[in-house]
């Protein structure tokens, strides 16, 4: 660090950090600083930091008047104003369209349920620590809901289906709520309430291919449109703690290596893009239409969790 010029080093900010994020341990203090080769490198990213102020979206939502973090009712939960109603439903309705448009069915569920409904599905075991706690209703314990999945779920078994009724797909803007510190909470970045792009294919194994593009289809279809049109990709392999057989798992990687426009599974959410072993910075728009599909095919990734786009 001796050979760094002392001009091309800045201090931006400190601020207190519990170890290792427990509230009930000691409070440290956390210092920011950035380091650079010569000292107009440190001005062309103090200038970048300048610009990046201007259009950050907290200092703009207030401007504009879009919406507001009222602390009074607690953060992380986001109110949107009138004019930021309109923009927000102009997005949902374009969302609606698209997805009507090919084959979705759109869904309403509750915002709380039986806590039993995220036991039965695993969910419980995996996210409690990012669950709000839970509320005693006659005798029973009830959950807000963190993610939409069981309430999906429970619908298609609410009736006996046939075959030839699939695919079956569900679409639904769902807002969920989930626990976040409260040093963590960032605008509307990170909040603990917030309405997410969720849906659910119900299909037959030699349909899930078909549907796989389908997705990547409609993804990219809705994210071009509002400009994002490059991505980092990631492959994320079957984690220690998962739910499904052997089987299930065994028969979605088969049906990816047989793809030949696309060899990963369905994406679970629109979430963040990271990477995974040789493959990266890829438009995933090529990996998926098989441009590179010889990297993937080629290499021993494991099975596939799903592609997540930001």
């Amino acid at each position: 660090t001796g050979k760094i010029p002392k001009k091309a080093v800045a201090l931006q900010s400190v601020a207190g950090a519990y170890w290792r994020g427990d509230e009930n341990r000691e409070m440290l203090q956390r210092i920011y600083a950035t380091a650079w080769k010569d000292p107009t490198q440190l001005k062309k990213y103090k200038k970048m930091l300048e610009e990046a102020k201007k259009r950050d979206h907290r200092m703009l939502g207030q401007k504009l008047n879009l919406f507001s973090i009222q602390e009074d009712a607690g953060g992380g939960l986001v109110f949107w104003h009138p004019k930021g109603s309109v923009v927000r439903s102009n997005i949902e309705e374009f969302w609606k369209q698209q997805h009507i448009d090919t084959g979705y069915d759109i869904v309403y569920t509750p915002h709380i349920a039986n806590l039993d409904l995220w036991k039965t599905s695993g969910h419980f075991d995996f996210y409690k620590e990012g669950m709000f706690d839970q509320m005693s209703v006659e005798d029973e314990t009830y959950q807000i809901k963190p993610m939409n999945c069981p309430f999906h779920c429970l619908m298609y078994k609410d009736e006996l289906r046939s075959y030839r009724e699939l695919p079956i797909r569900w679409a639904e803007l769902g807002t969920v709520y989930r626990y976040e510190r409260s040093g963590t909470l960032h605008g509307l970045m990170r909040v603990r309430g917030f309405t997410q792009d969720d849906a659910h294919i119900f299909c037959l194994p030699d349909q899930l291919e078909d549907e796989i593009v389908g997705v990547l289809d409609l993804t990219e279809s809705i994210l071009s449109r509002f400009g994002f049109d490059k991505y980092d990709i990631m492959l994320s392999t079957r984690p220690s703690k998962s739910v499904g057989s052997d089987e299930i798992w065994d028969a979605a990687l088969v049906a990816a290596s047989h793809m030949t426009s696309c060899c990963l599974l369905v994406p679970l959410s629109l979430l963040g893009l990271m990477k995974y072993g040789m493959l990266q910075q890829v438009r995933w728009w090529e990996l998926w239409r098989g441009r590179v599909g010889n990297m993937v095919s080629t290499r021993k990734v494991g099975p596939f969790m799903g592609l997540r786009l930001t």
